[in-house]
């Protein structure tokens, strides 16, 4: 599998994100986990809040591999913090994400999280909170680097004012079908076009590349904000006949295809996914070494729906 930057060293371009292993059972997580690193991922993203109740999916995924010393220093864990659904708010206080980062090095049962990302936007935010939860976490060796998650440019550029650790990723929404950081730009200007509406903030996608931040694609098969998946789906007939047909002209299935449309952006992005199946994870990560030429990855753009003035 492919690499792409990341902060001062590199990672696979696709990634095993565990937010639904919470119904799994052991051996179905051994087997997941068993089927990313045979594809090349050696990187799993978690949050606290996954499956249901603080740590649950991080305490599920260290009980099940029961990872040798060894073992866990061939792999990077990614969790995020900052999300309190208990009391419907999101909290960025420097005794939150100390506490949450105490949490989870207990749950994946690791005396280190490789990178911690601020999961949702807190309007409430400290700069100097956040900076003095990083300092120390980076100081006792807790977590070794930082970064965002649903941030805008603007909102990263607040916590810079007091941050001095490089944040090195933003995980942000992105499919074929659910591209509003990349497609609003091609339609900048356009009176009366939806897309052309600004929802991030301005230019993240460009943002990020100027400044070294590695974009990490969640939901990359989702039709829009958890509304299904475009794959199969009837609704998107024009793009899975492209789809398909690039899939048989790569050969490679089509979930790899909806993965190459992502990694072929130049900005180096990573691919977050979210099943579960091992074949599907294999499958997926194929598409990380697939170079979709430029014509077919704007055909995809087009056969999405997406405007192309």
């Amino acid at each position: 599998m492919k690499s792409v930057p990341f902060g001062s060293t590199t990672a696979p371009a696709v990634i095993a994100g565990m937010m639904r292993i919470n119904d799994k059972d052991e051996k179905q997580i051994r087997d997941l986990y068993d089927a990313a690193r045979a594809a090349g991922i050696d990187f799993f993203d978690h949050a606290d809040i996954y499956g249901g109740q603080m740590h649950h999916c991080e305490s599920r995924f260290a009980d099940a591999l029961q990872l040798s010393d060894a073992e866990r220093d061939e792999i990077v864990l990614q969790t995020k913090c900052g999300i309190v659904p208990a009391e419907g708010m999101f909290d960025f206080s420097y005794e939150h994400i100390v506490r949450q980062v105490e949490g989870s090095l207990r749950a994946l049962r690791t005396d280190r999280l490789d990178v911690l990302l601020l999961h949702r936007p807190d309007a409430l935010v400290e700069p100097e909170d956040v900076a003095r939860a990083f300092d120390e976490l980076e100081a006792s060796g807790k977590v070794r680097a930082f970064g965002v998650s649903n941030h805008t440019p603007r909102q990263i550029d607040l916590l810079r004012t007091a941050v001095r650790q490089p944040l090195v990723a933003n995980q942000l929404q992105l499919s074929i079908t659910h591209a509003p950081i990349i497609a609003q730009p091609m339609a900048a200007n356009m009176e009366g076009a939806d897309q052309s509406i600004v929802r991030d903030g301005g230019g993240i996608v460009e943002y990020c590349r100027l400044h070294g931040i590695t974009i990490q694609a969640w939901s990359p098969f989702q039709s829009g904000f958890f509304t299904g998946v475009f794959l199969g789906n009837p609704e998107y007939a024009e793009l899975n006949a492209v789809i398909d047909r690039l899939a048989a002209a790569h050969r490679v299935t089509p979930i790899a295809i909806a993965t190459a449309w992502i990694t072929r952006h130049p900005a180096h992005m990573q691919v977050v996914l979210g099943t579960t199946t091992p074949q599907r994870v294999t499958d997926a990560a194929a598409g990380a070494d697939v170079e979709l030429t430029r014509p077919e990855w704007y055909e995809l753009y087009r056969a999405a729906g997406h405007l192309l003035p």
